[in-house]
């Protein structure tokens, strides 16, 4: 069992937030980082020109807890930017990330920084479970590999974004690839390239993803062209090998990663 860290000992964890038009979400978002039982952390939230009153929500909970931080752009820039400038501005020895209308289990960061340093990995993710848009579970798992090599990665993306962390002191900030999906996945590569050893994962649901209606993670149609695109874009690989690679994801898409995906009642 992995044990938790002693207050006194906690090294500081930077929480990166993308933010925009996320007001009926982003307080209980806050919510589940203040509920954190490890303290040592900072929430730096960016917020992408958002039309609604997710700013105002932001400065208030801001005005009674320091350890958020809001940046404001004066131009839409999307989630890459936004999270690249949130980790410019990062001052803690481990960079986590949690979108703004994602939640965290009370001792995600409690349990994912002691089995870190225990293991002594530089880049860790867990597993995690799937809610709607009013937060109840949906009765989908998805299960953390317990290992993760740079070449599993290269397949498909086995990091949770909402539960990844790297270790900044061992391996340095990571910057996202300026593309409008799949980021998270070449951050994710990148960091295990720099770790030159795998990532690993802790098999416990610790965080919790919001599927809501209309989002672009929902259309399964327009992932293939996305996915094309990180081996072409983000990689840098021709259009041939890019087209094998995007057969390589196919299979690894339908075939294995299924087998970390698990079924419940709810």
């Amino acid at each position: 069992m992995t044990k938790l860290i002693k207050k006194d000992a906690q090294p500081l964890v930077s929480i990166i937030t993308p933010l925009y038009n996320a007001a009926p979400f982003i307080a209980q978002t806050i919510a589940s980082v203040q509920d954190q039982t490890y303290q040592n952390w900072e929430q730096i939230i960016v917020d992408d020109c958002s039309t609604d009153s997710s700013v105002d929500v932001v400065k208030a909970l801001a005005g009674f807890d320091n350890r958020i931080k809001l940046i404001t752009l004066s131009r839409n820039s999307g989630a890459a930017q936004t999270r690249n400038i949130a980790t410019e501005a990062a001052q803690g020895n481990f960079i986590a990330f949690l979108d703004s209308d994602d939640l965290w289990h009370p001792k995600k960061l409690d349990k994912q920084i002691a089995f870190m340093q225990e293991t002594g990995c530089d880049v860790s993710y867990t597993s995690y479970v799937h809610i709607d848009e009013s937060g109840k579970p949906l009765g989908k798992r998805i299960v953390a590999l317990p290992k993760l090599t740079y070449k599993k990665q290269h397949s498909n993306n086995y990091v949770g974004n909402l539960t990844g962390i790297y270790n900044v002191t061992s391996i340095g900030k990571i910057s996202a690839p300026d593309v409008r999906k799949r980021q998270d996945w070449a951050l994710w590569l990148d960091a295990i390239k720099k770790s030159e050893k795998p990532a690993l994962g802790l098999q416990e649901d610790l965080a919790f993803y919001r599927v809501r209606e209309g989002s672009m993670s929902s259309n399964k149609l327009n992932l293939v062209e996305y996915n094309y695109q990180f081996y072409k874009t983000c990689l840098g690989y021709s259009h041939v090998a890019a087209t094998l690679y995007l057969v390589r994801f196919f299979w690894e898409y339908f075939v294995m990663r299924p087998k970390w995906i698990q079924r419940y009642d709810v």
